[in-house]
């Protein structure tokens, strides 16, 4: 087990005894990846070819563009969100919803194509995701979403392409 998964499964064990009960209150998701999926190892070099800069930092190095700056965070027509490192499909248009946060948000995603990690960087214990295929950061996950998960996934718009149906 890697050190960062330890601290993360460290971190929310002690988090959890904050607030008993809650753990139970719904349903938790499939954090594991699906079955089959191979993953996309690149050198930093071959990603700064594949990606803009804006998105290397965000996918590569687990950078945050600024609210309300991407055209994802409004967009209603149907189709599907992949990951904009490798293609991956990460969410569908139905599990969208406008969270007022200025991020493109979902309440859940596809089962298998999003794994999550222990973010501290802020010092304030957060759950970071990351696409299953390529490990590009995606967003953060918090639990402030709506019925039926109470989960919102809150992702960077530059980490996605959306190809409508």
């Amino acid at each position: 087990m890697q050190r960062r998964h330890f601290l993360g499964l460290l971190g929310l064990g002690g988090l959890s005894g904050l607030a008993p009960g809650l753990a139970n209150a719904r349903p938790k998701p499939d954090l594991s990846p699906a079955s089959g999926l191979e993953t996309l190892e690149l050198s930093e070099v071959e990603w700064r070819e594949r990606l803009t800069e804006e998105r290397f930092e965000i996918l590569r190095k687990g950078g945050t563009e600024p609210a309300f700056s991407s055209p994802l965070d409004k967009e209603t027509r149907k189709g599907v969100y992949h990951c904009a490192g490798c293609d991956l499909p990460l969410f569908e248009s139905a599990m969208k919803y406008d969270s007022g946060t200025g991020w493109p948000s979902f309440f859940t995603h596809i089962e298998g194509h999003l794994l999550t990690e222990l973010d501290l960087v802020l010092l304030i214990p957060r759950t970071e995701y990351h696409c299953a295929r390529c490990g590009g950061h995606q967003g953060h996950l918090f639990d402030d979403g709506p019925d039926p998960t109470g989960l919102r996934w809150c992702n960077n718009g530059l980490a996605l392409r959306f190809v409508p149906a």
